[in-house]
């Protein structure tokens, strides 16, 4: 027994040592690479991304290009994962050493990360400096804006948009839709579609997706929820029975009758059957345009999203992310990090974004610039989504939703949407879904203190 306690004893003697020099390693490590980086005399900006593929490439390339072009700021990139796993890292962070000077966070979070109160809205930088925030179209501002304080500056900026396969079209002798189309448009073209293949191509699909049904009810100007969809108060209310959201769900229910209908529920595989010429409409992000565009090339339509018969369209608000700074870091920082935002949405930057990655341009004089006027002279239908965003002017229904936990909210009107789908009632599918939610958000505002609408 003596022997084996005089085993355990220099074990965990042994293990200690071994535990000491490692971390005297990683403090060495860490107060060398404190050391290199204060040595160059400039100001450490860590900016935090969720950037993946030809995005997180072409961010690198705008990085790299920053740093180069300037003595004063270090842009120090770190990728995070997906845009909820960022938000929650923030939260766990914030006031710590760890935490980030700049970063990403999604359209349906705004409302979360302006309640927090660990951001410093852009509008300080820009009325500084009078900076032209004009040259940033409005409606991708409107979505980070309360009480005309813009929150956060827009970035990665998408649109729904609506795609049809033109060389299906004219091999079936189908005049296209218009580029700015009502329901029974689509329906025209959807329906001959299907027939005049004898039935061997579907003529549309519309994800089970929550952002889709949002889009209807934005470019019809109908609220979602109410305070103005969140923006001019603390929402008690969501408006899922309205009368474009009964409207639009029953279109979609009836090209499920009809057979012209591809149902792919809540899952994103219209891309493989849209571009095998299975399937000749669908809806998605504009961020889809790169993949279709070399996938078909000329015979790849695009129009803006479809509106009610007889109804304006009032645009749609945008998906994405958008740059905000934290209030945890030094003035000298955040201003680096207002530097570096600027310098992402300049219109010569925005310009090769686009080119790169699909997501939408957000400056206005990005059009005017060369790669991107390449792009339209070979493929001009590449130009129609940055079209439909700088069509709409900003208003409450089209800047998104400025409402905590939209999130469980998508998951309820999806699962209505498959429901109506499966055939079921539109007005009780949609009912049951906005009943539920209203429960949720009630729960939600009690746990803020936000019970009678103020934050």
């Amino acid at each position: 027994m003596k022997n084996i306690g005089a085993f355990f004893k220099r074990y965990w003697q042994i293990c200690t040592g071994v535990l000491v020099v490692i971390l005297a390693i990683g403090i060495f490590g860490y107060s060398r690479s404190q050391v290199q980086a204060a040595s160059n005399g400039r100001t450490k900006v860590v900016f935090w991304h969720e950037m993946k593929g030809p995005g997180q490439k072409q961010l690198n390339g705008f990085i790299d290009e920053f740093n180069k072009k300037q003595t004063k700021y270090e842009v120090v990139p770190q990728f995070q994962g997906s845009y909820n796993a960022v938000i929650q890292k923030i939260m766990n962070t914030h006031g710590t050493a760890a935490s980030p000077a700049l970063f990403q966070s999604m359209d349906i979070s705004t409302s979360q990360m302006y309640h927090s109160g660990y951001t410093v809205p852009v509008q300080k930088f820009i009325d500084k400096e009078n900076y032209d925030i004009s040259q940033i179209a409005s409606v991708a501002r409107g979505v980070a804006t309360r009480n005309n304080t813009l929150l956060a500056m827009p970035f990665n900026t998408s649109q729904t948009t609506l795609y049809y396969n033109a060389g299906l079209l004219k091999k079936y002798n189908i005049t296209p839709p218009p580029v700015n189309p009502t329901y029974s448009d689509i329906t025209r073209v959807s329906t001959q579609l299907y027939e005049r293949s004898h039935h061997q191509v579907k003529g549309i699909s519309v994800e089970a997706y929550s952002w889709l049904f949002e889009q209807f009810l934005s470019n019809a100007n109908e609220e979602f929820a109410n305070k103005h969809d969140g923006h001019t108060g603390i929402s008690t209310k969501v408006n899922f029975t309205g009368p474009t959201a009964i409207k639009s769900m029953t279109w979609v229910q009836d090209r499920v009758k009809n057979g012209d209908f591809m149902n792919f529920g809540s899952h994103k595989n219209e891309m493989a059957a849209f571009l095998s010429n299975k399937l000749g409409i669908y809806m998605q992000t504009s961020a889809d345009m790169s993949a279709l565009a070399k996938g078909l090339g000329k015979n790849l339509g695009v129009t803006y999203y479809p509106r009610p018969d007889g109804q304006k369209a009032n645009g749609i608000s945008v998906g994405g992310a958008s740059l905000w700074i934290a209030n945890d870091k030094s003035e000298a920082v955040q201003q680096g990090a207002w530097e570096f935002t600027k310098f992402l949405v300049n219109a010569k930057n925005q310009a090769k974004w686009e080119k790169a990655t699909g997501y939408l341009a957000i400056n206005r004089d990005s059009q005017k610039e060369s790669v991107l006027q390449k792009s339209y002279a070979k493929l001009p239908m590449l130009k129609v989504p940055g079209d439909q965003l700088r069509s709409a002017q900003a208003n409450y229904t089209n800047s998104g939703i400025f409402v905590d936990g939209v999130v469980a909210a998508r998951s309820l009107v999806e699962n209505a949407m498959q429901q109506i789908y499966a055939g079921k009632d539109v007005y009780k599918s949609l009912k049951v879904a906005e009943d539920a939610y209203n429960k949720t958000l009630a729960a939600n505002n009690l746990a803020n203190g936000w019970t009678k609408g103020k934050s």
